[in-house]
């Protein structure tokens, strides 16, 4: 009995080790900077991963207008190119909501003014009234220009 209870013990430690070293993944995303500088860049694109998150599923249009560049084009999972413009119509009308989406996997490139950021998505809402759910993997560049982070392409594909 005693046995188990050390093997019950040890294996609960072995998860919550794996658990908190896959939480540590999921958090801080791979890059590759290489100097403080670059790292600040860094947390910087995190932190407006974060928000566009948070606008699509608040339905924020005006995030959009800020952040996307006026030549952004998009590549929906169905292939659908999409620009600025309708993605801020998009984003006021309910015809497409997110109840969720879960971002892990996050590695961000950085090369000059331009930051690459890839990642999983895990993503539930409706469109036209139709329930979808189901994982993603997107790629968003955002190039720094005039002293600001814009987006200037978004590509998504539908995963198993």
């Amino acid at each position: 009995m005693k046995h188990n209870s050390v093997l019950l013990l040890l294996v609960l430690l072995l998860l919550l080790a794996l658990s908190s070293s896959m939480q540590a993944r999921t958090t801080r995303p791979q890059t590759n900077a290489t100097g403080p500088r670059e790292e600040e860049v860094v947390r910087e694109i995190v932190d407006l991963e974060r928000q566009a998150k948070e606008a699509a599923i608040h339905r924020d249009a005006s995030f959009s207008e800020r952040t996307l560049a006026d030549d952004y084009v998009a590549i929906s999972p169905l292939g659908q190119v999409i620009g600025k413009a309708e993605t801020v119509a998009a984003r006021k009308t309910a015809q497409l909501r997110y109840d969720s989406i879960e971002i892990s996997e996050m590695v961000v490139r950085l090369y000059g003014n331009t930051a690459v950021v890839t990642a999983r998505a895990e993503v539930k809402g409706k469109e036209l009234g139709e329930e979808f759910s189901g994982p993603y993997r997107f790629t968003r560049v955002w190039v720094r220009r005039s002293g600001h982070w814009l987006t200037v392409s978004y590509q998504a594909t539908v995963t198993r």
